[in-house]
C-alpha cells in the first residue's frame, strides 16, 4: 500500500468512525434537551402571583379562597422575602430581616392568628443604652421620649421637631401623598434640608440619621421630606392617626411584639397550605400581554394566565422583561425607587447577659457604625442573641470593610453598649441585604426628592392585566410586614374583581 493509499484509507476510516458516532451524539443531545424541556415546564392558572414574601402569599392565599387557580413564583430557594428566620440550632431561630409588629398592625396580626402564630413581647424590662461623643449613658422607655434617648442637649429640639413632623404628616393623604396642599414644597426638599432650617443644635441633626438609617436604610439627604412625612402617615391605621413615635418606640410602637418560632413562620405555613401551587428557584424573566392573555416566563416554568401580581420591591420589578414595555412613568418611577442600604448584624451568646445587667438590650449611638440593637433571644430559656442595624452611610462602609475588620467593630461597639463580655460572642453572622441577587437592598424602596409627585400615582395603577403588590404600594404601615400583607390583599381583591 502506497503512502498516498494509506491516508486516504485513514481518512475514510476516520469519516467513517466520525459519521457512526453521529447518531449517538444527536441522540445524546435529544436527550439533553428532552431533559431540559421537562424541568421547564408549562402551566396554565388564572393568575400567577410573582414573588412568595409576605405581599405575593397573602395575595395567592386570598386567590385560592374565592376558588381561583394560582401559580406563584419565586426566586429564592425560600419563601419569605425579606423576612427570613436565622436558625440557631436546637429549634431556635432569630430573624434576618423582618421582625416586629406593633399596635394597629391589625392585617398581620390577624394573618398571624388565623395561621396559628403566637406573638410576645420584645424584650423591654430595664434601661436602654446612649453613646454620644464617647460617653455612655442610660435611660428608660418609658419616659416622654419612648425610646429616643433623654439627652439633655437635644431634648427641647427632639420634642419640638417629633411635634412638628407629626402635625405636617396629619395633612398628608395616606392613599394619595402627592396631593397634599404642601406636596410641591415638601417634595422639593430632602428631610437634611428641613432638620437644617428647623434646627439649631448641631447635635441634634446628628441624631436624626438614628432614625433614618434603621428605618429606611438611608441618610436624611436621601430621603424626600414628604415621603418621610407619608411614612410617618402610614404608621397607623383607619381610626388611629400615624405617628414618628409609634413608629420609632417600641414600647406601644411598631416594635412592641415579635412572633414565635420567628416571623418567616407566617410565610412558611402560608406556603404549606398553598402547596405545589408555589415554586421556588424560578426567577422570572419576562412578561407577555398579548390577546386577552399573560405569559409569565421563569427559569423553571412557563405560566400561562389571565392576570399577574407582581408582588416585589420596585426597583425588583423594573428588572423583568415586558411586552409590551411598561409606560414611559411606571418605568421612570421604578427607576426612582431603589431599595435602602441595610444589615443586620448578629451576635449570639450563651445567655443574655445585658439582662442581669439591668439592660433591654436596646441601644443607640451616634459614634459608630450601628445605629440601634435589639434584643433578638428567643422566648424561652436559651441563647443570648443581640442584633444591630447598621444602615445608609454606614453600611456603604461596613460593606467596604474585610469581613474580620466589620466584625471587630461592630462587637467593640458591642461592648461599649453592654461590657466586654459581649466582645466575644459564641458566633455572629450578618445580613448584607444589598448584596442579596433578589432584594439587592432593604427594608423598603425609597423616595428621593421629586419621586412621588411626578410618579407617585403609578404605584398600584394597574398596566393592563399586570397588578402591583408589595409593602411600598402600601397606604398603611408602608415598609412594614403589615404593609406587605395589606397590598397583596388589596391585590388580590382587584384581581378577583377582574375575573
Amino acid at each position: 500500500m502506497t503512502e498516498t493509499t494509506r491516508r486516504r484509507f485513514v481518512a475514510g476510516a476516520l469519516t467513517t468512525g466520525a459519521a457512526a458516532a453521529l447518531p449517538g451524539a444527536a441522540e445524546a443531545k435529544k436527550r439533553k434537551t428532552k431533559a431540559k424541556a421537562r424541568r421547564h415546564r408549562t402551566r396554565t392558572a388564572d393568575v400567577c402571583v410573582v414573588g412568595a414574601g409576605f405581599a405575593g402569599l397573602t395575595a395567592a392565599r386570598d386567590l385560592v379562597k374565592a376558588g381561583k387557580s394560582v401559580v406563584v413564583l419565586e426566586a429564592r430557594s425560600v419563601v419569605g422575602g425579606r423576612v427570613q428566620n436565622h436558625e440557631l440550632g436546637g429549634g431556635k431561630v432569630s430573624e434576618r430581616g423582618g421582625t416586629f409588629v406593633g399596635p394597629t398592625q391589625d392585617h398581620v396580626l390577624d394573618l398571624a392568628t388565623e395561621l396559628g402564630v403566637e406573638k410576645f413581647d420584645t424584650y423591654d424590662t430595664g434601661d436602654n443604652v446612649y453613646i454620644a461623643d464617647g460617653q455612655r449613658s442610660t435611660y428608660s422607655d418609658t419616659g416622654p421620649t419612648g425610646t429616643a434617648p433623654l439627652d439633655p442637649v437635644v431634648l427641647p429640639e427632639l420634642a419640638l421637631v417629633v411635634q412638628q413632623l407629626d402635625s405636617m404628616a396629619n395633612s398628608v393623604p395616606v392613599d394619595a401623598p402627592w396631593n397634599a396642599s404642601s406636596a410641591s414644597d415638601w417634595d422639593g426638599q430632602t428631610l437634611e434640608t428641613w432638620v437644617k432650617n428647623n434646627s439649631a443644635s448641631p447635635k441634634f441633626r446628628r441624631l436624626v440619621p438614628l432614625a433614618t438609617r434603621p428605618i429606611f436604610g438611608a441618610e436624611p439627604r436621601e430621603l424626600s421630606l414628604l415621603f418621610v412625612l407619608f411614612y410617618i402617615a402610614a404608621s397607623g391605621n383607619e381610626t388611629n392617626p400615624g405617628t414618628f413615635e409609634r413608629n420609632f418606640d417600641t414600647r406601644n410602637g411598631g416594635q412592641m411584639w415579635r412572633l414565635v418560632g420567628g416571623s418567616q413562620q407566617i410565610a412558611l405555613r402560608i406556603a404549606q397550605q398553598l402547596g405545589p401551587r408555589v415554586v421556588v428557584k424560578s426567577p422570572v424573566r419576562r412578561i407577555v400581554q398579548k390577546g386577552g392573555r399573560v405569559t409569565v416566563t421563569s427559569d423553571r416554568y412557563t405560566v400561562r394566565c389571565k392576570r399577574v401580581i407582581v408582588a416585589t420591591p420596585p426597583t425588583m420589578s423594573g428588572r423583568i422583561q415586558y411586552q409590551p414595555l411598561l409606560p414611559a412613568l411606571r418605568d421612570q418611577l421604578v427607576q426612582r425607587m431603589p431599595n435602602g442600604s441595610l444589615m443586620k448584624v448578629d451576635a449570639y451568646y450563651d445567655k443574655p447577659f445585658w439582662r442581669d445587667q439591668g439592660l433591654t438590650g436596646q441601644a443607640v449611638s451616634i459614634d459608630g457604625l450601628v445605629s440601634a440593637t435589639f434584643d433578638d433571644s428567643p422566648p424561652d430559656d436559651g441563647p443570648g442573641v443581640i442584633f444591630g442595624f447598621v444602615g445608609g452611610d454606614s453600611a456603604r462602609t461596613y460593606q467596604r470593610m474585610a469581613p474580620p475588620d466589620g466584625r471587630d467593630t461592630v462587637l467593640g461597639e458591642f461592648a461599649s453598649f453592654f461590657g466586654e463580655q459581649a466582645r466575644s460572642p459564641q458566633a455572629f453572622f450578618d445580613t448584607r441585604w444589598t448584596t442579596e441577587q433578589w432584594s439587592r437592598g432593604c427594608p423598603v424602596g425609597i423616595a428621593g426628592p421629586g419621586t412621588l409627585l411626578a410618579y407617585g400615582d403609578q404605584m398600584r395603577q394597574p398596566v393592563g392585566a399586570i397588578h402591583w403588590a408589595g409593602t411600598e404600594t402600601s397606604t398603611y404601615w408602608n415598609g412594614y410586614m403589615d404593609g406587605a400583607v395589606r397590598s397583596g390583599q388589596r391585590a388580590a381583591k382587584e384581581v378577583l374583581d377582574e375575573l
